[in-house]
């Protein structure tokens, strides 16, 4: 008969699965901080926060026309609106360069008008899941300078708010706007590295990345991307958004290899030890 695995055999196994899921330091969340680390004066926060309400009210106003809930009674179109609440959101980062939030919701505006699939070339058939562009034919440079601008921002927005030690705390508010960073970067990793692994779509060409020479994802291979966006989710996950922090543990390719690799041997040992 079969030896049973252990709990400390089952708790190898679990942690090789989610190398993340060892001991380590808490987040700390205060709500005595500053919600913004770097704009830290209580009434010039809240001036740019009723700014950035603004803009994205109007960009919840836009999403309700699209989906055909509400009229479109302005004399532009849905992607127009959306183009100039970008230039807003523009204008506030040029004001306000360290106020992370603005960085992180204008990337999540040019994913919109652009789409996740903006990594690559040859890709509108991958959107899978994600809302198709606003603006399918976008030209190459006109795409390539909007990612350039999501990466850097979410870059940026990261590195502003990110703790400097393990045991420095955050606001509520900078850890929920650090999750959606790491989240979003996770996302465009994710669906780059599953359309550069997936088959060709019959009748197109095979995807190829298409990122501006100064960014350091114009080199990563396939397996970069998987790897960086298991992390992103994993952080992403650590600072509070839960959705991401399931996606970690199922994108992860090394964890998942060195789980299967484990499992067999261990399978195969146990069997050996079989009466």
């Amino acid at each position: 008969m079969a030896a049973a695995l252990t709990k400390h055999d089952l708790d190898v196994l679990d942690k090789i699965k989610d190398p993340e899921s060892g001991p380590s330091a808490p987040i700390l969340i205060s709500d005595a901080l500053p919600r913004d680390p770097h704009i830290t004066d209580p009434a010039l926060y809240q001036r740019i926060v009723q700014k950035e309400k603004a803009v994205i009210a109007s960009i919840q106003q836009i999403e309700l026309q699209i989906a055909g809930l509400k009229a479109n009674l302005a004399s532009t179109s849905p992607i127009q609106q959306y183009q100039a609440a970008t230039l807003s959101l523009d204008a506030l980062v040029e004001e306000f360069p360290a106020y992370a939030s603005a960085r992180n919701n204008r990337a999540q505006a040019l994913r919109r008008i652009y789409g996740d699939a903006m990594l690559l070339s040859f890709a509108k058939e991958r959107q899978g899941t994600a809302p198709p562009p606003l603006l399918p034919d976008a030209g190459a440079s006109q795409i390539i300078a909007a990612s350039k601008t999501v990466l850097d921002d979410l870059d940026t927005a990261i590195s502003l708010l990110s703790p400097r030690t393990p045991f420095a705390p955050l606001s509520p508010q900078a850890a929920k706007t650090l999750a959606q960073a790491y989240t979003q970067r996770g996302a465009l990793y994710h669906l780059t590295a599953k359309s550069l692994a997936s088959a060709p779509v019959s009748g197109d060409s095979p995807p190829s990345l298409r990122i501006h020479s100064l960014r350091r994802e114009a080199q990563w291979t396939t397996l970069e991307f998987e790897e960086n966006a298991s992390r992103d989710f994993m952080l992403g996950g650590r600072y509070g958004n839960e959705i991401a922090r399931q996606l970690a543990v199922s994108t992860n390719p090394t964890a998942k290899l060195c789980g299967d690799m484990v499992r067999e041997a261990m399978r195969k040992e146990y069997a050996g030890a079989s009466t």
